[in-house]
């Protein structure tokens, strides 16, 4: 993969992300809960203020949300400047960073323009709760899959090599 096309994943993943929780945002008063499958799932409009599973998100520091913003922009400037170099990584490691690009474009937009990210998909059995999340969240994860998949497969040898 070359060119645009990594950076073409990441500004579809990031256009779904904004569009869901555009929807979540105007439909849905905060705290608001709509079952979708009882016992299951639910989608809900949660507030973020911290990281990644709600980390820091009591945290009453003033310095919290500049440390969270800057460091998922040094994250971000670090899996564009990977993806300068697509034509020389596989297509798994293409996808997943550009996967991972796209959701932590997503994450960090909200985190700029309102200080907490919008999360909506609510899944849980019982008494287990996952934490909600977004689409955002859901391509990072399956890119960080994917780049784990990338590492653990076997790598072709060239000849003379």
């Amino acid at each position: 993969m070359r060119g645009f096309v990594p950076y073409t994943i990441a500004a579809v993943v990031f256009a779904l992300d904004r569009l869901t929780k555009r929807i979540i945002e105007n439909s849905m008063s905060v705290f608001d809960t709509h079952t979708v499958i009882p016992g299951f799932f639910d989608i809900v409009h949660a507030r973020n203020r911290g990281a990644a599973f709600s980390m820091f998100a009591d945290s009453t520091s003033p310095l919290r949300s500049f440390v969270l913003i800057g460091l998922s922009l040094a994250a971000l400037a670090l899996v564009a400047g990977m993806l300068r170099n697509a034509s020389r990584l596989d297509r798994f490691t293409v996808i997943g960073l550009s996967l991972i690009l796209g959701g932590a474009v997503g994450n960090v937009f909200d985190r700029i323009m309102s200080g907490a990210v919008t999360d909506f998909l609510d899944f849980y059995i019982g008494e287990l709760h996952w934490p909600a999340f977004n689409v955002a969240d859901s391509a990072i994860v399956i890119g960080s899959g994917l780049l784990l998949i990338s590492l653990f497969k076997p790598k072709q040898q060239t000849a003379g090599a």
